[in-house]
């Protein structure tokens, strides 16, 4: 059976990718990274369960380096998460997280065989993170493909789709968004005014639909 590798963070996005993999014919081997985000223990519930539904082989390996690289307000406790809406990419941008996310992909996709590697950004209707467009993307695979012997093709079938799209799109593979989590500040309730429960949200209304998370008492 053909396999694919998931980048899953146990947010909503990387969610629906891995459930469109396993409705395409795959197998799905899920693959979680821990850094020292503030939301990691719930990030990581949410990846096993998850993955527990799905039926998926699960990985999940530390890179706890990239909070000593610091620069960013996910790992950084000295830096304040930005509720406030702006044109600039926000402090939660990782520096080049998903490269390092994906360098790593390779090696467990050639491991484990994997002939296509998921990752579940989109550059539509997101917060303006530079290693989320699809002309990084394309730069990727090629640098992964050059330094393997086992070839992989990444796929982002989010990539130009808004947050109201994905939201549609889960509902209808039937996806278990309630034990999904995009919160960058807290692990219980979500703080409803990050730019990632922001985007969330506005999917969920664009959509027409109602999100089963918890969220704070928003004045």
């Amino acid at each position: 059976m053909k396999k694919a590798l998931c980048i899953m963070s146990g947010g909503m996005d990387s969610t629906l990718c891995a459930y469109m993999a396993k409705k395409e014919g795959y197998e799905v081997v899920g693959l979680h990274f821990n850094y020292s985000q503030r939301t990691q223990d719930k990030e990581k519930e949410c990846f096993y369960k998850i993955c527990e539904i799905l039926g998926a082989k699960t990985v999940e390996i530390d890179t706890n380096f990239i909070a000593q690289i610091g620069g960013n307000s996910l790992t950084d406790r000295d830096l304040e998460i930005r509720k406030t809406m702006s044109d600039e990419v926000p402090n939660t941008y990782v520096p080049f997280r998903n490269g390092i996310f994906l360098s790593i992909a390779a090696a467990v996709a050639e491991r484990y065989e994997c002939e296509a590697i998921y990752i579940g950004v989109t550059q539509a209707d997101g917060s303006g993170y530079p290693d989320c467009t699809a002309e990084f993307i394309k730069a990727a695979q090629k640098f992964i493909n050059l330094g393997r012997v086992y070839q992989s093709t990444v796929k982002t079938p989010l990539i130009n789709l808004s947050k109201a799209d994905i939201v549609k799109e889960a509902l209808n593979l039937g996806v278990a968004l309630e034990y999904t989590w995009s919160c960058y500040e807290n692990g219980v309730v979500a703080c409803g005014k990050c730019d990632s429960c922001r985007l969330r949200l506005k999917g969920f209304s664009k959509a027409n639909a109602v999100d089963k998370i918890a969220y704070a008492k928003l004045s």
